[in-house]
């Protein structure tokens, strides 16, 4: 296996519930005792949020500004959910470094900063902006997996369609190691006959890259949120459940670098 393992979780549509991936897999990172850094480039910030970091300014702002090893170790904090997860943390101010043409100098800023982590960790996850500018593309470009997720709806589905071509595109010019891992289907609703239908729709258009199992809907998600806490540690049936698939989400990206 590599030293670490780096995996940017994007989509081309907001609300498709992305940042819910991020923070499943980190729980399961943590549940397993992994350590995890979470890396938020979405200047909305909520995984950040959720996580709780402790005090200090610098953010994800200041390392895209200046990826000097000194600015990155202000910047990683360690969270509210325990020993095993730092944060990047999130700033609305990571909308400057969001350029749509960014120059090449500008997209290897973050892959720099992530060379200089000090204790390295093991895994980190990348929480990317639902748009396709300088900070999706410097997550990806920092990546050697990326986790593209979608919800089974029309527009949902197109968005997921663009971000693997930006994924493509990014390992033919800038990344060579970059390789999706797949398409996680988030808030699936059982026998709802929309779903029903895009569901066999991403199927056939992406074939294997379907992860599976796909995510179902459940409140306990936005409770576990709501509340700063894991979802493998909320203590409900339900969270159980949803704890389950994001532990099988956690083996595959991890039996994915074995295999190199």
């Amino acid at each position: 296996m590599w030293r670490v393992l780096t995996a940017a979780v994007c989509s081309l549509k907001g609300g498709v519930g992305k940042t819910t991936v991020v923070l499943g897999l980190a729980s399961a990172a943590l549940q397993r005792g992994i350590d995890c850094l979470l890396v938020d480039l979405d200047p909305q910030a909520n995984a950040t949020t959720t996580v709780e970091p402790a005090g200090g300014s610098t953010t994800i702002a200041d390392v895209l500004a200046d990826p000097r090893r000194s600015v990155v170790k202000r910047a990683v904090r360690p969270t509210s959910w325990g020993a095993g997860l730092r944060v990047l943390p999130g700033s609305e101010e990571a909308e400057s470094h969001n350029h749509p043409d960014p120059g090449n100098k500008r997209l290897h800023r973050l892959a720099l900063a992530l060379d200089k982590l000090d204790p390295e960790p093991e895994l980190v996850l990348i929480d990317c902006p639902p748009s396709l500018g300088q900070l999706t593309r410097s997550g990806l470009v920092a990546a050697r997996r990326a986790v593209l997720v979608t919800e089974p709806t029309l527009y949902s589905v197109a968005g997921v369609q663009r971000a693997l071509e930006a994924v493509q595109a990014e390992r033919a010019s800038n990344n060579k190691q970059l390789q999706p891992l797949g398409v996680v289907i988030n808030r699936v609703r059982p026998r709802a006959v929309e779903h029903e239908f895009r569901l066999g729709e991403l199927r056939e258009l992406f074939g294997p890259l379907v992860l599976s199992p796909s995510l179902p809907d459940r409140a306990v998600i936005q409770q576990a949120e709501g509340a700063g806490v894991p979802i493998h540690r909320w203590p409900t049936s339900g969270a159980r459940e949803m704890a389950a698939l994001f532990d099988q989400l956690l083996d595959r990206l991890l039996r994915s670098e074995r295999r190199r």
